[in-house]
């Protein structure tokens, strides 16, 4: 009888209030004891279920994605609110994004296990954070599972595809926006407008004795006192928290094919990667990187403890946060320029104690020459340089807004998804403006997540006095997304919308001449014009390959004629 009793309290102990057994909330990956990680389904089933038997979590469907399938996001509040209207009012928000790269799978387990240790109490439920995940994602590439595509990767035994449903890299589309899933994105990350934003990634670039490396977003770029806050207070005191729990981390390891002791640069991230897409609305971002090479279980846990650790820190700076990102774009505002690239500034480093493994170039058994081999028999502490300042190397001056043509809509519905505030021209109107003139860029050789993007692309600035058409749009510079505004519709930014193809259009010469009757209207052009005249000459005269080359020489004409389209390589986004 006592027997009985025993196993009667046993099970009742086993079961929740709610009537779910607690093992019902053990993940794939504890089941497998640190050796395989959730599917798609699973992810979400698991989800779907704390969801269900936990009022402080809710599972919403966002969007649609290349897969077919929607994207969630996974909400934890201690007050059950779920309105992010209210939840703004008095809460920071912390989103993780996991599954970019279905291969890099430690976040989607670590943050199962987040959501379930918080919801039972394991971990204390902050206050005055409220968690915002996305479960899985590149959904396509998640339900496209192989055990052979991450070469280096030690585990999990079966992982997804880098690939989204259309083979993009979605770590690459946040500005240009091919993918459904990068649209559902940007809907997502206005609504939840997070304080604080989580990628959880895997990599390898050498070999050390790191399980976690961080890729803040570049402090510098980030600038002013968002960009202090995160170099002086963020990253240490994570660092600092980590340490505590007996897990070292290290800066991202930036090096490729060759040992990290001689020291290494801070990655700059664009617009076109997720942290580089959070910082053009002034969240402060992160990447988490995992090293491939260690066990599976070991990354998980790993992430784990960070992603606790941020939240510990979010708790106790909550205000902080709140205050300092609080119209924080007025201080952008407040300046005359805005950089739009950057590069190292070799005048200031800081020293890393960074603990690698001794490596060498050897022969190579296959191609006979050397390959790089560590040897983690020689673990060695030292200290190396970390380049982690950056300056300016192109600016521009910040302009009282824009005109954007209706006929370019794929570029006004990005910014629409994007909440930039703009204004229809009720009728047509006058203006004096600002037109860029593209005189001179660079075009990739080879494919780039479906572009042949542009690069080191130069602009001619002149004052027009144009009619716009009612419908055309009026965008005031004076907005929070005054950065997104700036990195994207300025050419000379390395994500801007023309470096990446939106404008190609412009870049073809629609309109030519036929040399037998051009030439006829060439010797008008040059009778009527002395001054051009002259210059033809002398052009002739101290160039040889113009002056053996006839069409050149009508072409040159004709594009200093009033023949010439006036539409050719005029960006057709003006300055006001």
């Amino acid at each position: 009888m006592q027997k009985i009793y025993l196993l009667f309290l046993f099970l009742c102990a086993s079961f929740m209030a709610d009537g779910q057994t607690k093992t019902e909330f053990t993940t794939i990956f504890e089941k497998s004891n640190g050796t395989e990680t959730a599917t798609y389904n699973q992810t979400i089933e698991f989800y779907t279920n704390l969801a269900k038997n936990y009022a402080t979590i809710e599972l919403i469907k966002i969007g649609k994605t290349d897969a077919g399938k929607p994207l969630h996001i996974a909400v934890f509040n201690p007050d059950k609110e779920f309105d992010f209207l209210e939840i703004k009012k008095s809460k920071t928000v912390l989103l993780i994004n996991n599954g970019i790269h279905p291969g890099e799978s430690d976040g989607i387990d670590a943050t199962m296990m987040l959501y379930r240790d918080i919801a039972q109490g394991k971990i204390k439920s902050p206050k005055n954070v409220v968690l915002v995940a996305i479960p899985i994602y590149n959904v396509g590439g998640s339900l496209n599972r192989n055990s052979h595509s991450r070469t280096n990767q030690n585990g999990p035994k079966e992982y997804g595809f880098r690939g989204n449903a259309r083979n993009f890299d979605l770590n690459r589309d946040f500005i240009k926006n091919d993918t459904k899933n990068a649209k559902t994105f940007a809907k997502i990350f206005h609504l939840v407008q997070p304080d604080v934003f989580i990628d959880n990634h895997v990599s390898n670039g050498a070999d050390y004795q790191y399980t976690l490396t961080h890729l803040f977003t570049q402090h510098n770029k980030l600038g002013g006192s968002l960009g202090k806050y995160v170099n002086t207070k963020l990253r240490p005191e994570l660092e600092k928290k980590l340490a505590k729990k007996k897990w070292d981390i290290t800066p991202y390891v930036n090096v490729f094919n060759k040992t990290p002791d001689k020291g290494f640069s801070q990655f700059i991230d664009y617009p076109r990667y997720s942290t580089g897409y959070t910082t053009l609305f002034n969240t402060l971002g992160m990447m988490v990187e995992t090293h491939m090479l260690k066990p599976y279980k070991q990354r998980v846990n790993g992430t784990y403890e960070l992603m606790v650790s941020m939240i510990e820190i979010m708790e106790e700076e909550a205000d902080v946060i709140s205050n300092l990102r609080k119209n924080y774009y007025l201080n952008i505002l407040s300046k005359k320029t805005y950089p739009l690239n950057w590069e190292i500034d070799t005048t200031r480093f800081s020293t890393l104690n960074f603990k690698g493994f001794e490596g060498q170039m050897i022969p190579s058994k296959i191609t006979e020459n050397l390959r790089l081999k560590y040897n983690r028999s020689k673990p060695f502490t030292k200290p190396i340089k970390y380049q982690n300042y950056y300056k300016p190397s192109t600016e521009v001056i910040i302009p009282n807004g824009y005109i954007i043509p209706q006929g370019w809509h794929n570029v006004i519905d990005l910014l629409k998804l994007n909440n930039i505030v703009m204004t229809p021209i009720k009728k047509d109107t006058t203006f004096t403006v600002q037109s860029y003139k593209i005189i001179d860029y660079n075009t990739r050789k080879s494919a780039y997540e479906g572009h042949y993007q542009h690069y080191n692309t130069k602009v001619k600035t002149e004052k027009i006095i144009k009619t716009f058409r009612a419908g055309d749009v009026l965008i005031n510079i004076k907005q929070p997304g005054i950065r997104y505004l700036l990195e994207t519709l300025e050419p000379q930014a390395p994500d801007s919308f023309f470096n990446w193809n939106f404008f190609d259009a412009i870049l073809q010469q629609k309109e030519g001449f036929s040399p037998y009757v051009w030439e006829d209207v060439a010797l008008e052009v040059l009778a009527n014009n002395p001054n051009l005249k002259k210059t033809f000459e002398e052009k002739k005269t101290n160039n040889h390959d113009f002056s053996t080359n006839w069409y050149a020489q009508l072409e040159w004409i004709h594009k200093h004629s009033k023949y010439y389209e006036k539409a050719h390589l005029v960006y057709p986004i003006y300055r006001f």
